[in-house]
């Protein structure tokens, strides 16, 4: 398809120190009992915590790697700034503002989405795309940047589920390139989980039982929509919320675990929307597990609740 949208150059960015999940229990206020679970239940041991650097600290060094693979004599029209957490910044503090500024893209239009929280990166680079067709002129690219602390214990503990890591990642986003190819993207928001973390025990029960199905469900309604069958993904890259999810929604499709990336789940933690771009990066310079011509899917859950899919088709530089 000579107008889909394709990502150009996936880059991704972990601050140091990496620390144990036992490093963050009293901050967290969890018991040695407590980060006994989260390790030998749910899967995690270590993750990036860097509370010393800065938000812009953070999410820039990807965004400058993956400018670099910007065509000469090209421009980037849009700067989409996806983000899980609805406050990031101080309220005079403009993110995607200052993110376009400190790289130089000051003719770029920027704004920021957060609606879909975790599944808000995959929505940006669909977003993306429908502006670059709709509006923008023949080769002009979009950046997607996606990166927050965990800056606070209320926003980094997801109990029963997740620690929520510090990381970055960005997208250079174009339409008919020669980077992946974005095949389908489908999403399915459940509102009457709307309350988040705030959610009674009751509505964090019906969650909890309602998430695998769905979720196996936006990722095959994902592998349809592209004109494919699950017989045709490579693997699937997930985020890295925890194990147990992974295992029931794996149960519930029916598939080998080992079609299913989850080695960085035990190594980074959830990381908001970053995740699945680290896990691709990992995937594409540590493994070289990225095939051309290949086809994955990128998947990720959102609180809110939203669950999300794209299905691209890999193609190397």
């Amino acid at each position: 398809m000579s107008d889909a949208t394709t990502l150009e150059r996936v880059e991704s960015f972990l601050p140091e120190p990496e620390v144990r999940i036992d490093d963050l229990a009293d901050r967290l206020g969890l018991r040695r009992a407590e980060i006994g679970v989260f390790r030998k239940i749910y899967g995690l041991d270590r993750l990036r915590y860097a509370p010393d650097t800065g938000l812009f600290d953070l999410v820039l060094p990807a965004a400058r790697r993956a400018l670099k693979a910007l065509p000469a004599g090209r421009s980037v029209r849009y700067v989409l700034y996806a983000h899980t957490m609805q406050a990031v910044a101080p309220p005079h503090v403009d993110p995607a503002q200052v993110i376009r500024d400190d790289l130089g893209l000051h003719d770029a239009e920027a704004f920021a989405l957060t609606q879909q929280a975790c599944v808000s990166s995959l929505g940006a680079i669909d977003v993306a795309g429908e502006l670059l067709r709709a509006e923008a002129p023949e080769g002009a690219y979009a950046l997607m940047v996606t990166g927050e602390r965990a800056y606070s214990p209320k926003v980094q503990l997801i109990p029963n589920s997740a620690i929520m890591a510090d990381a970055a990642a960005a997208c250079l986003v174009t339409v008919g390139g020669r980077g992946d190819q974005v095949r389908s993207f489908v999403t399915r928001t459940l509102g009457e989980f709307a309350a988040g973390l705030d959610m009674t025990r009751e509505q964090t029960q019906e969650f909890g039982r309602v998430y695998s199905p769905v979720l196996a469900q936006v990722i095959r309604l994902a592998v349809a929509e592209a004109g494919l069958a699950f017989s045709d993904i490579d693997l699937v890259i997930p985020h890295n919320v925890n194990l147990v999810s992974w295992r029931a929604t794996i149960k519930e499709m029916g598939e080998d675990p080992e079609r299913f990336f989850l080695r960085n789940v035990p190594r980074y933690s959830h990381c908001y929307s970053s995740d699945v771009f680290v896990n691709y990066t990992t995937l594409r310079d540590e493994e070289d597990r990225l095939v051309d011509g290949r086809h994955y899917v990128l998947v990720s859950v959102g609180l809110g609740a939203t669950f999300g899919a794209m299905v691209i088709t890999h193609r190397r530089p």
